[in-house]
């Protein structure tokens, strides 16, 4: 079990890793080892997730996310194998504890009384301008 937060914790068998080829710096053995982790966690069909944190999760995955829900993540950062595997896995991490977070909700505000004095002066001055951009009154 890797432990997210207090009451979150996945499975390990819900992540699916694949080794592939970096790109990148590696010296002669660069064509030969494949170092780089493609980590797969399908965040739909995942019972370790809260419907909201899935919901949140989904928002903050971007273009992370393919069609069928499935997270993609790709670590190719370092030239080990196992650094490259401990990173994707701290950046699942990460972004599930980010969509643990609930955010706070907005609490509407109504402009103040001066304020709204402001606005109207500076409404009369606007108009005030605008006003005497118009053709002058025809005297008779």
């Amino acid at each position: 079990m890797i432990r997210i937060t207090n009451t979150i914790a996945i499975d390990e068998d819900e992540i699916a890793e694949r080794f592939i080829l970096a790109s990148g710096p590696g010296g002669q053995k660069v064509n030969k080892v494949a170092a780089a982790v493609q980590l797969r966690f399908d965040v739909r069909r995942s019972p370790s997730l809260p419907e909201a944190v899935r919901a949140r999760l989904e928002r903050l995955a971007g273009r992370r996310l393919t069609g069928d829900g499935v997270l993609v993540i790709t670590a190719r950062r370092y030239r080990s194998q196992d650094r490259n595997r401990q990173d994707a896995l701290q950046r699942l991490v990460d972004l599930i504890r980010r969509a643990a977070v609930r955010p706070t909700p907005r609490k509407p505000t109504k402009p103040t009384a001066a304020s709204r004095r402001r606005q109207r002066e500076e409404k009369g001055r606007r108009a005030a301008v605008k006003r005497l951009r118009g053709k002058p009154a025809a005297e008779d």
